[in-house]
This record gives C-alpha cells, structure tokens and sequence, in this order.
C-alpha cells in the first residue's frame, strides 16, 4: 500500500509529532510511506507555549518529511495538495485535533485527487476547550474525509455528532515506546533534586484548565507530610494561579515544580521518581499520558471523565475518582496507598504494554484501510 501522512513531524516537537514519527515507522514496514509537514504550524504570535520545535539537546525521531503546508498560506493549501497528488497514495492520513487547522486541511483535501481515500485519526473531534466556530470547522473538514480512526469510545460518540454514519474503525491509544525503561526511585530522586523518603505523586504533560492541575494542589491540603506532589509540563497560559495555592498549600515544601517542555530523558527520570499518576482531569477523551503510563508502568489515579475513568476500570491499572474536587482526589490517592494492590497494579500494566503494542495497532489500521 502507499500511504502519506500530513501532520507535524520534527523539526516539530511534543507528543503528537513523536506519535506521528512512530506511526510512520510502524506503516513503513509493510508499506511505501511518505510523511508531509508544515512549514508553518502555528503562527508565533497564537502559539501558548515557548517554542513549537526541537530545541538543541532535544532527542527526537526524524523523520524525512516534505514540509509543504502553511497553516494560514491558502496558495500553500494548492501546492500541498499538488505535491500529495504527485506522489499518488492510496491512502492520506491527516491527524485531527484542534478546529484552527481544519482550513487548511478541509482546502487541501478538496485539491486532491479523487482516488485517494483520505483517512483522519481523531485525536479530539471536539476540542476541550471549545469556540463557536469549533463544529462548523470540524464539519468543514470531516465532510471531506472517506473515514476515520479514533481511539476512544467518547471521540467517537463526538465525531458521530458532526458527521453522522461517518466510516469510523476504533483502535486504542497504542503505547509510546520510545522512552528509555525505569529506573530505580531513589536514584530518579536524587537525579531530579527531590526528596526521596514520600509518597511521590505526578502529574504530566501540557498544563491547561481541563486538565485539573488546581484541584490536585488543593488536594494536597487534605494529605499529610508523607506526601510529595511533583508538576511536571509546559503551562499553556500563565502559571501565576498555580503558584498563588502552591504558595498558600501547608505543604508547599512537599511541591516541586518543573513548568517547562519535558525532553524525552527526563520523562523516564519523573516517571522512576513518582509512586502514582494522578490525572485530576475535568474534562478528557483519552490522553497519551495513561498510553505513556502502561510503558512506564507505572499506577494511576484518575477522575472519572471521558475514557480516562473506563479505561483504567477495565484494565485495573489504578483507581478512579467521580468527586472531581480536592476531597475527592485527596481520598482516592490515600484509598491508592491504603489498598495494597500495587502488584495487582503492576502485574495488569504489563498486559496493557504488551496488548497496546505499534504492530497491533497499525496492522489493524492497515486492515481498515484495504477494505476502503
């Protein structure tokens, strides 16, 4: 089969350019691909973030890409398609998950040759935190796609919503396997400059309002001194909030704060230093951080919102939480500790790493796409 993926790929950083990156090298395999990306993603002035691109000492997958498309250049959006055409796939994967880029991707697909099946992998069809123009958008795009692929049961449900009778094959969040294996606490702690005598608990990846980070400081008022919360993740927005509850928490000696992009070798550092995952979310589809987590194995304590809380139910991999509130994330991390089903925790993760491998998911993704 020939396949092209349109989507960031490096000098792009962060995990959907590492998910995109290892969804090539797994098609490739089996099959002729060639990757597409911008070159221009997001313009500097609406990026949140410090920077959209691997910085110097980053490590990185690269991954030989056509960088093609600017993102508010409609002239690009004709060239794009034009090149894509060229190559002539079989299949086009264009990866979704935010309605500023269905322009783009919705004028690019109506340049294309009709022969190719353009097949979306959804990570979000509704994005968390929504606009008027979010469906319309999404609509804009999606009418334009021959299928789907999603990897949750709630993102399915949401793209259903936008394009009814849509031809949708669901296949959950495949593990990153990239990242080096754990390594001993005691050693990750002193590597990281934290204390090594607690009960260490984390919370990773982009620092945004849905995903709770607020709730999980305050819940710290509710535990005691053998405790020790680790933030780890770039604040998209200010992070002054978060340092005002830090700042009046009685356990503010017990919150060590790392508010920056997270380079892949120190993921596994934070990951061996940390006892739990706790995921206070407020709102979720899935997240790449629970795939992240089954490789690390290490245990979770979420809410119970969109697939986070079903997910983690079916595969016993932690406990999951319906008070979305300190109380109630405070009881669940003691409830975690108190339990003594850590081996039961840890003998599931396991299966989890081995049954969401890359092979499983791309060989039934490569069976979706035949029958199409």
């Amino acid at each position: 089969m020939k396949i092209a993926i349109l989507s960031p790929f490096y000098p792009y950083r962060g995990g959907l350019a590492q998910l995109n990156a290892r969804l090539y090298t797994e098609l490739s395999k089996r099959n002729e691909v060639k990757a597409f990306t911008f070159t221009t993603l997001y313009p500097n002035f609406l990026f949140p973030g410090k920077t959209q691109y691997v910085s110097e000492g980053d490590s990185a997958t690269v991954i030989d890409s056509d960088r093609v498309l600017n993102s508010v250049n409609p002239f690009s959006y004709i060239s794009t398609a034009r090149k894509i055409n060229k190559y002539a796939p079989d299949i086009l994967i264009i990866p979704y998950w935010m309605s500023f880029l269905s322009p783009a991707f919705g004028s690019v697909c109506l340049f294309l040759n009709k022969k190719i099946k353009i097949v979306s992998l959804v990570h979000n069809a509704i994005s968390h935190e929504r606009t008027l123009l979010e469906k319309p958008l999404a609509k804009f795009f999606f009418n334009r796609c021959d299928a789907f692929i999603v990897m949750s049961e709630p993102v399915k449900q949401d793209l259903l919503t936008l394009k009814k009778g849509a031809n949708v094959v669901l296949q959950p969040h495949p593990i990153y396997d990239h990242y080096a294996e754990r390594t001993d606490k005691q050693s990750a702690c002193s590597k990281l400059g934290v204390k090594t005598d607690k009960k260490n608990l984390l919370f990773f990846g982009l620092i945004r309002d849905y995903k709770g980070l607020d709730i999980l400081i305050e819940a710290m008022s509710e535990l005691d001194d053998s405790y020790q919360l680790i933030i780890s993740g770039e604040s998209y927005g200010s992070f002054d909030k978060y340092t005002e509850l830090i700042n009046r928490s009685p356990l503010k000696d017990n919150i060590v704060v790392f508010e920056q992009y997270i380079p892949d070798e120190m993921v596994t550092t934070l990951f061996s230093a940390a006892d739990l995952l706790v995921l206070p979310y407020r709102s979720a589809t899935q997240s790449g951080v629970v795939a992240l987590a089954y490789q690390l194995e290490l245990p979770m304590v979420s809410t119970n919102v969109g697939a986070l809380g079903s997910t983690i139910k079916s595969s016993e991999t932690g406990l999951v939480v319906s008070n979305i509130s300190p109380k109630g994330i405070a009881d669940g991390i003691k409830d975690f500790f108190e339990s003594n089903n850590l081996a039961l925790y840890k003998t599931n993760l396991k299966k989890e790493k081995e049954r969401l491998s890359w092979n499983n998911f791309a060989v039934s993704i490569e069976s979706f796409f035949s029958k199409l």
